[in-house]
């Protein structure tokens, strides 16, 4: 069997995901039309606190926000559970290593992140080496503006700007940035929320918020 022409990939902790996540694979679903969709829950994110919630609860919570088919033309999804099971730090560069050898050389690799992980990719281990495995693109609120730590990634970005339809069409190596996506849910205070009882419906897609309360997450 072929790998799809056209492969997005999602990483993150997702502890918990929220609609945060769900808005921006909708969203860049609707502007590159992927073939497929791979989530990739870190295993331990080095740049973060250690995740609360174990992660086949993490990834119970993905299947139950995402299922096996997403979107409006109901594109395959699969989770992607290589760095739960790799020992060691969670990085980026390895998963898309990985991802690349198993896909072959020819298919387009496209990795989706959010303003808040955009703002740090200059902190990520070997980040400019990403463009090497896969494009990137980013999505952001209107009016989204980098960081003046992050300008080496702004200029990278804007040397690699490509269109949709570009990267559809080759491996490697683009950027885009989406500026029109309006969602700012923070995890952290989403966390503090469930720990205090509290039942953040607007945040949450239903099926994840059924999953905590069932599993009693992220309760004191």
């Amino acid at each position: 069997m072929s790998a799809p022409a056209c492969i997005a990939v999602l990483g993150g902790s997702f502890d918990p995901v929220h609609k945060g996540h769900v808005a921006l694979a909708e969203h860049f679903i609707e502007v590159l039309q992927p073939d497929a969709l791979r989530i990739v829950p870190a295993g331990n994110p080095w740049q973060k606190q250690a995740v609360l919630a174990p992660a086949q609860d993490r990834v119970a919570m993905l299947r139950a926000a995402f299922g096996t088919a997403f979107g409006a033309s109901g594109i395959p999804v699969s989770i992607d559970e290589q760095e739960i099971r790799r020992p060691g730090p969670s990085y980026t560069i390895d998963t898309l290593r990985a991802i690349r050898a198993e896909a072959g050389p020819a298919s387009a690799i496209v990795f989706l992140m959010g303003a808040d992980q955009l703002q740090r990719l200059h902190t990520w281990h070997a980040w400019r080496e990403l463009f090497d495995y896969a494009h990137l693109c980013a999505a952001a609120r209107p009016g989204f503006a980098m960081q003046a730590e992050a300008q080496e990634v702004a200029q990278e970005f804007a040397r690699r700007a490509a269109s949709p339809a570009a990267i559809r069409g080759t491996p490697s190596g683009s950027s885009f940035l989406a500026p029109d996506l309006a969602v700012d849910i923070a995890a952290t205070e989403l966390r503090s929320t469930l720990q205090r009882g509290g039942l953040p419906v607007s945040q949450l897609p239903a099926a994840v918020l059924d999953y905590i309360e069932q599993h009693h997450l992220y309760r004191n």
